[in-house]
């Protein structure tokens, strides 16, 4: 059975972080594709502002 290019491009493993590359805990609203963890870091600088 051979496999097409385009099935190896699909699924949790080919979206990663911009910053550390991880592919666990990705925040993909708005594209920004940054894990959870980084987010915490550049939230503020990106422009989001924490309520409550």
């Amino acid at each position: 059975m051979k496999i097409k290019m385009e099935d190896k491009l699909k699924g949790k493993g080919t979206r990663k972080c911009k910053i550390c590359g991880t592919s666990r805990g990705l925040i993909r609203a708005h594209s920004i594709n940054i894990c959870r963890r980084c987010f915490r870091e550049v939230a503020v600088e990106i422009g989001f502002t924490k309520y409550g």
